[in-house]
């Protein structure tokens, strides 16, 4: 299956916390739901839930995540 890697621009106190939840094992839902969002956006179709996978230490902070997705986004292709 495909995977995007999706980045979500946050400030540092968000990634601070998006990144103590994700090591207690837990779910930031705003960011999780906004990467879902953003593959939609692009025009393909999660295939699964997004996976928190880091934070970028440059500015501006960046939320990564890779989501799965469907090869074709439903449409049809006709030749």
């Amino acid at each position: 299956m495909p995977v995007m890697r999706i980045q979500l621009d946050a400030d540092r106190a968000t990634a601070r916390r998006v990144l103590d939840l994700h090591r207690a094992g837990k779910v930031h839902r705003e960011s999780r739901d906004a990467a879902r969002d953003e593959v939609w956006r692009l025009g393909r179709t999660p295939a699964a839930e997004p996976v928190f996978v880091g934070v970028t230490n440059g500015e501006p902070v960046r939320l990564l995540y890779d989501v799965e997705v469907y090869l074709e986004s439903g449409a049809s292709s006709s030749l």
